[in-house]
Formats: C-alpha cells, structure tokens, sequence
C-alpha cells in the first residue's frame, strides 16, 4: 500500500530535501522568476502558493511563521510586496513553463517557474 507516500524523495533524506525547498523557494521569491528541472518546479509550487496565501492575512502571525520556513529576506519580500500583489486573486500565482532544452549533465527536463 502507498498511504502516506506522497511528493518526490530527489535521493535525499528529510533534512536535505526541506533546505533544498527552501534554498530554491527563497531564489524564486527573491528573482522571481528561475529556471529549475520540472520535477523541482513541480513540487515547490503548492508550498510556494501555500505562503503566499498565508501572506495575505497581513498579521504578525503570518509573518513570524514566514519567518520561520524562509530565508528572512524572501519572508519579508513575501509578506510586504508579493502578497499585496494577488490580494483579490483566489490561487495559482504561479505559473510553470516546460522547457524544450534539457539539462546536459543527465538530460534532465527543465522548466521556468515564474509569477503571474
């Protein structure tokens, strides 16, 4: 049975793969706009989404558990420039864009994720 067996594991244990989200969620908040593999954009956009809607209750609650997930400055560019951003937006801010190319080290497919 595969209960509980959600999201890719990238060959990394618990630790790794939550600073790896956040090293490459904190990129993306900070350009707004990266190019990563596609399974990497796939599973950063619900936690990234997920942010962004906790930025939009504007309270200091919000903003301490930002905080604590992000990298300080990505936190408090969510907070007070992003979600302002998409106050009267109900979800999807962001967008996935496959590319054509593939990475050369292991031919990997490639995609933009951006802002709306």
């Amino acid at each position: 049975m595969k209960h509980l067996k959600k999201g890719r594991k990238f060959h990394r244990g618990r630790g790794q793969r939550k600073a790896l989200f956040k090293i490459i969620i904190g990129n993306l908040v900070m350009k707004e706009k990266i190019e990563t593999t596609e399974a990497k954009a796939k599973e950063i956009k619900p936690l990234l989404e997920k942010f962004i809607t906790l930025g939009k209750k504007q309270n200091v609650a919000s903003l301490r558990l930002l905080m604590s997930r992000l990298p300080k400055k990505a936190a408090q560019k969510i907070f007070y420039e992003i979600s302002p951003r998409y106050k009267n937006r109900r979800g999807g801010y962001l967008r996935i864009i496959k590319s054509v190319k593939r990475r050369t080290k292991d031919a990997s497919k490639m995609a933009i994720i951006e802002f709306i």
